[in-house]
């Protein structure tokens, strides 16, 4: 399970042979959260909302780059 990104200690991974849809996970201290990347919405779990900001920004302007790792992994 590669980490793609860590944004101010919020770790982006995506898992590889993962079940879809699309879509990555973020992991800050014991919270864990499943966003898809098309709408950048959550699939489950949860973050605390000011970091969840921060990494759906960041989602919404690297879709492309999310999504090519999917892709390669699964």
């Amino acid at each position: 399970m590669p980490c793609v990104k860590i944004i101010d200690g919020i770790k982006v991974y995506v898992y590889a042979r993962d079940h879809n849809p699309p879509h990555f996970h973020i992991i800050i201290a014991e919270f864990e959260e499943i966003i898809v990347i098309k709408t950048p919405e959550t699939y489950s779990g949860e973050i605390p909302i000011r970091h969840r900001k921060k990494i759906i920004q960041w989602a919404e302007n690297n879709q492309a780059y999310i999504l090519k790792q999917w892709k390669k992994l699964n």
